[in-house]
Parts: structure tokens; C-alpha cells; sequence
């Protein structure tokens, strides 16, 4: 890995101390950071330079899902060494000015031609911290890179992105630009390239001659915290929908890419999305019990902190087959994974058996207890021919292989250069217009209890079909 800066905007901020500062802990006791690097992060609060190293080690010290290691004082008092603050705010201008001319200095006093900045930020900021970076001459390295990591939201509908890429464009390459989705991170569904495209057993298949269904369910078994005034002006659909549940169907729906290489995968990805059918009538919005008494939300809101919809890939391998995508908050458990039904063969054997009929299901789990298992029907012990539905699963943690953070991974792949686990623009455009048409049309939120499944509009939008939502299990 080639040696670098890594300027952060907002390394103070909630973004990064729930997600950089430990990321960078994890990668620099892993060995997985150059032997030169340096952070130097950018944030509006006065610290002084003991002031900062007792943020980054509070901050470490904390309990935090994106970070699993025990903290060595050692490893981070070395990591410490390579991390500088600069005090500023990019809306004042002159505050602004003495915050790149000392980041200037600071990258040019000690080499690096290597530059990333991670904006933990606002998009509205985005402008000003461009034009500044741009006016700096840091963004065009004449012997070296310059990479940008930005986060979601990408705007929140598709004109906004349209303005935002328009933005980033104009003093980016889309080569430099790394769109961070997260859950492109997750391990299982990295591995569902692997699983699809590398074993010759599941690929044939994946097709509508014999998949029945498709569900994919993101569930949370907690409400909004403290994210009532973003999540309040957002909503579920924006928040999950058009960003991680559209990145699983693409990987579990795509075709073959021709190689393994980020334009290729990419371009799968697209095609997926590009034929995504929106049913703007075959949504549902529901709000859990409660949330109007959140903190700073509107106590009239319509916002939906839970969605189910109906869709189909409109191409000739799964033309048909019915998709259906559910998310939400305060429901029974935290769980999110994607289903593929397999259809039941009319000459089934033992179909007349109880179970006989039930179908096969290969099930991606993405979070907890991370794996890939198959539903198969199996003989019960004993004297009488009885049937049980039996799962055959595969589970990183049970087989004691350590999963890398989704944050961790997709850090290292931008810092090694490999956009492959990213999204493009084009990607962020074809999910918002799948969105945007089921948002245009969007029907009053139906209220349900929390520790539910949501509201029953959810379900009867199953059973039309002649179909029903499969409970995801403990453990699978």
C-alpha cells in the first residue's frame, strides 16, 4: 500500500467516532497501514494536542459494533504519533484559510504525494470544502493520487444526486470518487460472488423456471435514537431502501461478470437496477407505536420508519418471479438476510406428506451469526415415514473465522486504490428512480406495535399473491 495523508473533515464529529477512529485502530494493529501514513483531521472544537490524543482514546475506549478489539495502549499510542488536529470551521473563510494553508504545509513538509479526504460531514458543506481543497491545489496531485470517500446520503432524490454528482465531477475524476455503501462491506454478501459464480452447484439454478419468490428483510429490533431530526426528514425508504437493500438484490440477482474487476461487477450491478420495476401500489409505510414521542419529531409526521414493497426484475432470467423487500424499525428481532424459494416440483415424491410441500430455501445471512444456509426436507428418526425440514448451514462464527468489519474492509479497499466494493453514479441514480416512483405516490404510514413485523398492510400485500413472509430465525 502506497504511503498517504488522510485529511478527515469532521474527525470530531459522530460519523467518525463511531466508524474512522476505530477502523484506523483496527487496521494499524493489523499491520494494514503503510509504514508512513498520516491523519490529520479537521473539526471546529478548540483542542489542544494532549486535548485530541485523550478524544481518540476515549473514543476507543468506548463499547462500539464497528470495533471488536481489545485497545493496547502501546498500539495506540503508536498509532497517536501519526495523527495531527487542526482547529477550524470551512464556513468561515478566514478560519477556513489558515486550516488548508497549515494542511498544506504540513503534507508538503513531509512528502506526501498521496492525499484521501474522508468528509464526515454535511453534504451542504460540500461545496465549500471542494472550492477550498480545489483553490489549495490538493486535489490534483502531479506525482502522486488524490482519492475522496464520501458517505451516504448521496441527495435524497434524484435530482439532488444529479446536482451532487455534478458537484463532485467538477473537481473530481469519478475514478478518485469512493461512494461508501457499507453493506457492500459485509462479508456474506462479498461472498455471494464467490458462492454464486464459483460453485457449480446453486448458479443454473438461480432463474425463474425454479425460483418461486425472493425476500429480503432488514429488520431492527431498535427505534431511531438520536437521529429523530435526520431520520425524521429522511424516512426508512431513503435511509435503507435505496441504498443497502437494492445493493443485496443486485449482487443476489446479477449475471456472471465477464471478470472480477470493479467495472465489470459494477456494470452488473446497474444492469440489475436498470430493469428494477417499481409498483408504486405495491408499497407499504408503516410508523411504529411511539415514534411521534421520539426526540425532535414533528408530532404530525408521516414518516415511515418501516417499508415493504413488491418489485421484479423485468429480464429474461428472472422475468416474473416476484421480489419482495421489507424494512424497518422496532420490530422482534435484528436481522437482515435475503431468501431465494425454490418452487416445488409437482411430482414430488412425498408430497403428500406433512411438509412434503414445503419448499427449499437458500438463505444469505448478512447480520448476526453471518453464513449461507439451505433448508432441505430430511427423514425423522424412527419407525414411520415422517419429514422435518432440516437446515444445512454454514456460519462464520461458529466456524471461529474472524469477520473484518464492513467499515474496516471498504477503508482498505480505498486506500489500496480498489473501487470495487463501491458505488458509482450511475448506481445512485438507477436507485433513485426505483424510489423516487414509489415516493411520489406515497399513501398515508400505517401505525404498528413495536416488537412486531410491522403492520398487517405488510403481509396482505404477501398473501394477494397467494405467498407469505418467512420468519427469519435465531441463528438461521
Amino acid at each position: 500500500m502506497d504511503s498517504f495523508a488522510l485529511v478527515v473533515f469532521g474527525i470530531t464529529g459522530n460519523l467518525s467516532q463511531i466508524k474512522l477512529i476505530p477502523v484506523l485502530y483496527d487496521l494499524f494493529d493489523k499491520n494494514l497501514l503503510p509504514a508512513k501514513f498520516i491523519v490529520a483531521g479537521i473539526g471546529r472544537k478548540p483542542y489542544s494536542k494532549s486535548e485530541f490524543r485523550n478524544f481518540i482514546l476515549e473514543v476507543l475506549a468506548r463499547k462500539n459494533r464497528h470495533h471488536h478489539r481489545a485497545i493496547d495502549p502501546e498500539t495506540a499510542d503508536k498509532l497517536l504519533r501519526n495523527m495531527l488536529y487542526l482547529q477550524g470551521d470551512v464556513n468561515d473563510k478566514k478560519s477556513a484559510k489558515k486550516v488548508y494553508s497549515s494542511l498544506k504545509k504540513i503534507i508538503e513538509t513531509n512528502t506526501f504525494s498521496n492525499i484521501i479526504f474522508y468528509l464526515a460531514t454535511y453534504p451542504d458543506l460540500y461545496d465549500k470544502i471542494f472550492k477550498s481543497i480545489a483553490h489549495s491545489k490538493l486535489n490534483a496531485r502531479k506525482n502522486g493520487w488524490t482519492r475522496l470517500i464520501i458517505e451516504k446520503p448521496i441527495g435524497r432524490d434524484l435530482p439532488s444526486a444529479n446536482v451532487l454528482d455534478s458537484l463532485l465531477r467538477k473537481y473530481f475524476s469519478e475514478d478518485q470518487i469512493f461512494r461508501l455503501d457499507h453493506y457492500l462491506g459485509k462479508e456474506t454478501l462479498q461472498n455471494l460472488l464467490i458462492f454464486r459464480f464459483n460453485n457449480g452447484i446453486f448458479e443454473h439454478l438461480m432463474n425463474r423456471k425454479h425460483v418461486s419468490q425472493i425476500q429480503i428483510t432488514a429488520s431492527e429490533d431498535f427505534g431511531i435514537g438520536e437521529r429523530g431530526r435526520y431520520y425524521d426528514s429522511i424516512g426508512a425508504l431513503r435511509d435503507v431502501g435505496q441504498n443497502h437493500l437494492l445493493q443485496m438484490l443486485a449482487l443476489s440477482t446479477m449475471d456472471p461478470p465477464r471478470q472480477f474487476s470493479n467495472e465489470a461487477v459494477t456494470a452488473e450491478r446497474v444492469k440489475i437496477l436498470k430493469v428494477l420495476k417499481p409498483f408504486p401500489d405495491k408499497v407499504v409505510f408503516g410508523q411504529y407505536n411511539g415514534y411521534l414521542y421520539e426526540e425532535n419529531i414533528d408530532k404530525n409526521s408521516q414518516t415511515e420508519t418501516f417499508f415493504a414493497l413488491k418489485t421484479e426484475v423485468r429480464n429474461s432470467r428472472w422475468r416474473g418471479v416476484p421480489i419482495y423487500i421489507r424494512a424497518g424499525k422496532k420490530l422482534v428481532r435484528w436481522v437482515t438476510e435475503i431468501k431465494i424459494v425454490f418452487k416445488v416440483a409437482e411430482d414430488r415424491l412425498f408430497s403428500k406428506f406433512d411438509l412434503g410441500d414445503k419448499p427449499n430455501v437458500l438463505t444469505y445471512r448478512v447480520q448476526p451469526d453471518e453464513g449461507i444456509g439451505l433448508d432441505v426436507l430430511i427423514k425423522r428418526p424412527g419407525h414411520k415415514m415422517l419429514l422435518n425440514s432440516y437446515p444445512m448451514y454454514f456460519s462464520y462464527p461458529a466456524s471461529n473465522l474472524e469477520i473484518p468489519d464492513a467499515y474496516e474492509r471498504l477503508f482498505y479497499d480505498a486506500f489500496s486504490g480498489d473501487q470495487t466494493f463501491f458505488t458509482d453514479a450511475q448506481e445512485v441514480q438507477e436507485g433513485w428512480r426505483f424510489v423516487d416512483a414509489l415516493l411520489e405516490m406515497k399513501r398515508k404510514v400505517s401505525l404498528y406495535q413495536p416488537d412486531s413485523w410491522g403492520p398487517k398492510e405488510a403481509d396482505e400485500l404477501l398473501e394477494a399473491d397467494g405467498n407469505s413472509w418467512i420468519e427469519p430465525q435465531s441463528g438461521s
